[in-house]
């Protein structure tokens, strides 16, 4: 039997286990803006990993929840693990919509997104571990507490730990029918503020200066920069204008998000929004944002860790397929940097951030196998 498929038998006969463990991760609460909440899942996820005899460090926050990072084995090479702790879903979410397995499909907030991953992570490296596979290399698994609100306190410590590793394996779950992701698009944000005059809408129409319809402008020239063959998409997504029917509006903001497959893309559109400039010449007009997370573009050696992994699954007779997402994770960071990354390693399933969210529960311990498989070749 070779070494891959004892990883899987391994990892089969650890099914019920990876599910028990889910169960107690997805019912509970970790939202991304609940700081003791979110020190406490933190907490729950350093406890299992000690058991593994890991080296563990809780990474503590002022702000926002503390991040976990744990370290395994040792040597010259340090392949990198990212896992995100924090959900979507609001503090009492679990006891509403508690874990459950029902016809092959495990559901629950955050199952999919990415609670799974974590598990999976965890039993690749514990079977590694229990076969006496662990390879001549680190492996650093950083847990984070903010992805799902753009990773502002845990960026810097992602791109610290990047830069000391050959490859990032990102635990992030699959795309749709199980494909891994060699690209994601960058997302930026950006708020326009528009100040006009106000006026009676009846009596002093002429003497004022409608926001309104100054924002409808920049409306059609923002989703003008929309370019869908080369996977550019600005959408104005939020619009706040006006107090009353009979008042011409002074006021008027727009929340804009900008998804980029490239940074030369980037660094066209980006300019051109920053740069905006009233029609009107009365109104006054400002732009404030920036590229929160760069482009994880297709590069050589993202392309190189996913054929690694189809060799892999196919292994195992798994068919693994490629794919990218115009949603960022993590992994935009590190690949950013250069670093060989491959992203989408968690669960099989569907419906990240919806009442549908769910995961493929026989997919455990297949995706984990190729997670430990890499860990094991890279």
């Amino acid at each position: 039997m070779s070494d891959q498929d004892r990883i899987l038998a391994h990892l089969k006969s650890y099914q019920d286990d990876m599910v028990k463990l889910l169960e107690v991760f997805t019912n509970t609460d970790s939202p991304s803006t609940d700081k003791s909440l979110m020190d406490a899942f933190a907490k729950l996820v350093a406890r299992e990993w000690e058991g593994l005899d890991a080296k563990v460090t809780i990474l503590e926050q002022d702000t926002y929840g503390n991040h976990v990072k744990v370290e395994v084995g040792s040597g010259d090479e340090t392949i990198l693990l990212l896992c995100h702790m924090d959900t979507v879903w609001d503090a009492g979410e679990t006891q509403k919509r508690p874990f459950r397995v029902e016809d092959g499909k495990a559901y629950g907030p955050g199952v999919y997104d990415m609670k799974a991953g974590i598990v999976q992570a965890f039993f690749a490296v514990k079977t590694l571990k229990d076969l006496g596979l662990l390879p001549e290399k680190k492996i650093v698994v950083l847990h984070n507490s903010e992805e799902e609100i753009g990773s502002p306190s845990s960026r810097p410590i992602i791109e610290e730990e990047a830069k000391k590793a050959s490859a990032v394996l990102v635990l992030e779950p699959t795309a749709l029918g199980g494909s891994l992701k060699t690209w994601r698009k960058g997302v930026g944000g950006f708020t326009v503020s528009i100040k006009g005059r106000a006026s009676h809408a009846g009596a002093d129409y002429e003497k004022g200066v409608s926001a309104i319809t100054e924002a409808a402008h920049q409306m059609l020239r923002l989703h003008g920069l929309t370019d869908l063959e080369a996977g550019t998409t600005v959408n104005v997504g939020v619009v706040s204008a006006g107090t009353r029917t009979n008042v011409v509006a002074e006021n008027a903001t727009l929340g804009v998000d900008l998804r980029i497959k490239t940074m030369d893309a980037a660094n066209t559109i980006i300019p051109e929004i920053l740069g905006l400039k009233p029609v009107h010449p009365e109104i006054t007009l400002e732009v404030k944002g920036e590229l929160n997370r760069p482009p994880m573009e297709r590069t050589e050696g993202n392309v190189r860790l996913f054929e690694l992994a189809q060799k892999i699954g196919r292994e195992m007779g798994i068919e693994v397929t490629e794919s990218g997402s115009g949603g960022g994770s993590d992994g935009n960071f590190t690949s950013a940097l250069g670093i060989p990354t491959l992203d989408g390693l968690g669960a099989v399933g569907d419906g990240a951030h919806a009442l549908t969210e769910h995961i493929i529960v026989s997919s455990l311990p297949e995706r984990a196998a190729i997670v430990a498989g890499l860990l094991l070749k890279i």
